[in-house]
C-alpha cells in the first residue's frame, strides 16, 4: 500500500487510468478513487496536497461512498465505484 500511495499519488495523482485512479463524477469528495488490489484509497487533491481521506475495502467502497461522499448539490445518488 505504501509504496502504491508513494508511486501515484505523490507524482501523478489526478492522471486518470482505466485501471488505477478513478475520477469520481457528480462528487464534491472525494474526488479521486485509487485502486491498490482489494482495497480502494479515496482522496482529495488541491493544489500540490493530496488529502487521503480513507482506504476501504472495495467491498464496502460504495457504502463508504454513500455514508461520507459529498455530491455535487444538482446530482444523483453515487453509484457504484468500486
Amino acid at each position: 500500500m505504501r509504496d502504491a500511495l508513494e508511486v501515484h499519488l505523490r507524482h501523478e495523482p489526478t492522471r486518470i487510468s482505466k485501471s488505477r485512479i478513478k475520477r469520481l463524477r457528480k462528487l464534491t469528495h472525494p474526488q479521486y478513487r485509487l485502486r491498490v488490489d482489494d482495497l480502494r484509497v479515496f482522496y482529495d487533491v488541491e493544489g500540490d496536497e493530496v488529502q487521503v481521506l480513507a482506504i476501504v475495502e472495495k467491498s464496502g467502497a460504495d457504502d463508504w461512498l454513500r455514508e461520507m461522499g459529498g455530491r455535487d448539490e444538482d446530482g444523483p445518488a453515487v453509484g457504484s465505484e468500486g
